[in-house]
């Protein structure tokens, strides 16, 4: 069983995401925040992470260049997932080069099983 840890900073978001990721026999965790994501992952690393891209105080792109600067979670796959479908092509290119998928929202049920398939067959 696989561990997923899923931030974002909308608890709604989250928990759907969370139940559904469930009912696929994954062990989902949530955080609303870039913080509580690094202490989370530090703690229990995850096999996948799926983050919100614009989130207070650290959006996903911060979030994700400092996750990559941590020697243990710098392979760990992550997906950035948004509503903003006008995000300019160097931060596409930079989320890219530092290893993320991008998807954008909404996601149903079947996108999100096989996002999260994609992002733990890349181990």
């Amino acid at each position: 069983m696989a561990h997923i840890l899923i931030v974002d900073d909308d608890p709604v978001v989250g928990e759907t995401f969370a139940r559904m990721l469930t009912l696929e026999g994954h062990r989902v965790s949530t955080v609303q925040t870039a913080e509580a994501a690094l202490t989370s992952a530090a703690v229990d690393a995850p096999d996948a992470l799926i983050l919100d891209m614009r989130m207070p105080v650290v959006s996903g792109l911060d979030f994700l260049r400092q996750l990559r600067r941590d020697a243990r979670l710098r392979e760990t796959p992550v997906a950035i997932v948004t509503g903003d479908y006008f995000l300019n092509e160097p931060v596409l290119a930079e989320m890219r080069a530092l290893g993320a998928t991008v998807r954008y929202k909404p996601l149903w049920m079947d996108d999100l099983s096989a996002l999260a398939k994609s992002l733990l067959n890349r181990e």
